[in-house]
C-alpha cells in the first residue's frame, strides 16, 4: 500500500509564526505558501531549531510524526527534545499530543482523527530553550456571511437521539380475502327468470340477486346475497339453467389481502407478526398492518409467500394492484442520528456539515442503521452538534471551490 505523508495546511496559504529560543516571534511566511520538508510535511523554522510535521497513515490510523533538524539541515536525534502539540478544533475541542522517540522521528501518542482541520500550537524545549510555533491548517471548511447564508436557505438541526425504523422492502399484490368471497348457487334446480344485479354493483346482505323457476314445482323463488359487498363475477343471465355452477360472486372488499413474494434473504430476517407498511407504487396511499401468514415452504421459483390483511373502507386498495411493502424488522432508539438529506461526500467519505456560528466544517461520520428519514451515526460527530440538513450541497461546492482538502 502506498504510504501517505499529509502536508498540513499546504493548500490554505495559512500564515506561519515562528518564534526563536527566547520566545520573540516574527511572521516570516505571511502571504507565502508554507515551506515543505524533506518528508513532504509542514516545515517550521527558528534560529536554532527546525521541525517538519507530518501526518502519516499507511494501513494504520493517522498519527503525527515530527522530524528535527538544525538550521544547517543536520538531523537532530528525537530523544534530545521535549515536545507537545495542541490541536484546537472548530467547536472548542482540543487535542493535546505528547511525543516519544521512535526511529528518527518523534511519534505522537494520539490518533489524528478526521477532519484534519485545526489551529496548531507547537511547543518544544531543546537545550534549555523554549520554542513555540502557531499556524492554521483547515480543510473542509467554509465561512458564509450572514446575508448570503440567509439567501442560501440553509437549514440546520441539532444532532440527537432518534428512533430508527429498520425495514426490509418486498413487493406484492392486492387480492380478495379468501374468506370474504362468496360463490352464490341456487338451492333448487330451475331456470333463471331474472337477474337483478350487474358486475360492480354494491349489495347488502339479504338483498335479492336473482329469481329462479323451480323445475319440479314450477314455483319461483329468490336467491339473496349471503353478505354485503360488491358483485365481482356474474356469469348468469336470464334463461340459464342453475346447474351451471357459480351464478354470482359477491366479494366483501372492506378488507383485502396483500400477498407478498419473499426471497430466501428476506425470510431470514422476517417472521410472522412483524409490522408491515403497505404503499401503492405512486406513493399516494399507505397503511400499516401485520404479517399474519408466512408460508412454511418455498415455491418452485424459490419464493416464499407472505400475507397481510389491510382495511379497505374506501376501496382504494383494488385487487390486482401492485404494491410495495416495508416489513419493520425493528424500531430502535439510537443515541445519535442525522437526517439522510444532510449527507454529502468529501474525499470519498460520508460527511455532514457542522455549524459553528457562520463557520461550517465537515464531520466525517461512521454510519449504522437507517430508515427513510434518519441514519444512525456511530462515530465522527458529537451529540448536540448543530448540522446542516438542507442545501448542504452548496457548502460542499464552496469548500471544493476553495480547494479546502488535502490528498488522502
Amino acid at each position: 500500500m502506498k504510504s501517505y505523508l499529509f502536508i498540513l495546511a499546504l493548500l490554505f496559504h495559512a500564515p506561519l509564526f515562528a518564534a526563536g529560543g527566547h520566545g520573540h516571534g516574527h511572521d516570516d511566511t505571511k502571504h507565502q505558501e508554507p515551506a515543505e520538508g524533506p518528508h513532504g510535511g509542514r516545515f517550521l523554522e527558528s534560529d536554532d531549531l527546525n521541525l517538519e510535521i507530518t501526518i502519516f497513515e499507511s494501513g494504520i490510523p493517522p498519527e503525527m510524526r515530527i522530524y528535527l533538524y538544525s538550521p544547517n539541515g543536520t538531523a537532530i536525534k528525537p530523544d534530545e527534545i521535549a515536545m507537545t502539540v495542541n490541536l484546537n478544533r472548530t467547536g472548542g475541542q482540543q487535542d493535546l499530543i505528547d511525543f516519544s522517540s521512535e526511529a528518527n522521528y518523534l511519534l505522537g501518542d494520539a490518533e489524528i482523527v478526521e477532519p484534519h482541520s485545526f489551529e496548531v500550537e507547537v511547543n518544544a524545549n531543546y537545550k534549555g530553550n523554549n520554542y513555540h510555533w502557531h499556524f492554521e491548517s483547515f480543510e473542509g471548511r467554509a465561512e458564509i456571511p450572514p446575508r448570503l447564508l440567509e439567501m442560501s436557505e440553509v437549514e440546520t438541526e441539532i444532532a440527537s437521539a432518534k428512533t430508527v425504523t429498520v425495514t426490509n422492502t418486498v413487493y406484492g399484490i392486492v387480492t380478495k380475502a379468501e374468506d370474504q368471497v362468496f360463490h352464490v348457487h341456487a338451492p333448487y334446480s330451475g331456470i333463471v327468470q331474472s337477474v337483478d344485479v350487474e358486475t360492480g354493483d354494491k349489495v347488502k346482505k339479504g338483498q335479492r340477486l336473482l329469481t329462479v323457476l323451480n323445475q319440479k314445482n314450477l314455483q319461483t323463488y329468490t336467491v339473496n346475497s349471503p353478505a354485503s359487498g360488491e358483485i365481482t363475477l356474474r356469469p348468469v343471465k336470464r334463461g340459464d339453467h342453475t346447474n351451471m355452477g357459480t351464478l354470482i360472486e359477491v366479494s366483501d372488499l372492506s378488507s383485502v389481502w396483500v400477498e407478498m413474494s419473499m426471497f430466501p434473504k428476506d425470510i431470514e430476517a422476517i417472521s410472522k407478526g412483524m409490522p408491515v407498511i403497505i404503499s401503492d407504487l405512486h406513493g399516494e396511499h399507505s397503511v400499516e398492518s401485520k404479517l399474519d401468514y408466512l408460508s412454511p415452504q418455498m415455491t418452485g421459483g424459490h419464493i416464499a409467500r407472505a400475507r397481510a390483511t389491510i382495511a379497505n373502507p374506501n376501496g382504494e386498495w383494488r385487487p390486482g394492484m401492485h404494491v410495495m411493502a416495508e416489513v419493520i424488522i425493528e424500531r430502535v432508539e439510537v443515541p445519535l442520528a442525522v437526517k439522510r438529506s444532510a449527507l454529502q461526500t468529501f474525499r470519498d467519505m460520508p460527511v455532514v456539515f457542522g455549524r459553528f456560528d457562520n463557520v461550517f466544517e465537515v464531520r466525517m461520520v461512521q454510519l449504522g442503521r437507517q430508515d427513510n428519514d434518519y441514519v444512525e451515526v456511530t462515530g465522527g460527530l458529537e451529540p448536540g452538534t448543530e448540522y446542516v440538513t438542507n442545501n448542504s450541497y452548496l457548502l460542499k461546492a464552496e469548500v471544493l471551490k476553495d480547494g479546502a482538502s488535502h490528498d488522502h
